[in-house]
């Protein structure tokens, strides 16, 4: 193994990293999001459908999301495969093989 492949395989399990950390983080900003509209929608003067349809896009796109983060945990999944392959089982990173083998599809 030659010093340019470990600094890519140590670039590339940082970046796949950040990339699922930035996933975790818009659902989180999703949930705050849909907390705060919810909040405000149960003002008195507000009426009780005031913001149904941004909700209804809201839900949907955590569902984006969702299925955003679990193609990231299959990516981890095949990065891992290189590496061991390539580099060593030593190499591979921590990944729950639950949750990337029976993560259902999500359909559109």
């Amino acid at each position: 193994m030659t010093d340019r492949m470990k600094s890519d395989a140590q670039n590339i399990r940082k970046l796949i990293r950040e990339a699922e950390a930035l996933a975790d983080e818009s659902m989180i900003a999703f949930t705050r999001l849909k907390q705060a509209m919810l909040t405000a929608r149960q003002n008195p003067n507000a009426e009780v459908d005031a913001g149904q349809r941004a909700l209804l896009r809201l839900n949907q796109a955590e569902g984006q999301a969702l299925s955003m983060s679990t193609s990231l945990l299959r990516v981890h999944a095949e990065l891992n495969k290189i590496g061991v392959e390539k580099l060593g089982p030593e190499n591979e990173t921590p990944l729950v093989a639950m949750a990337v083998d029976s993560t259902p599809e999500l359909v559109d």
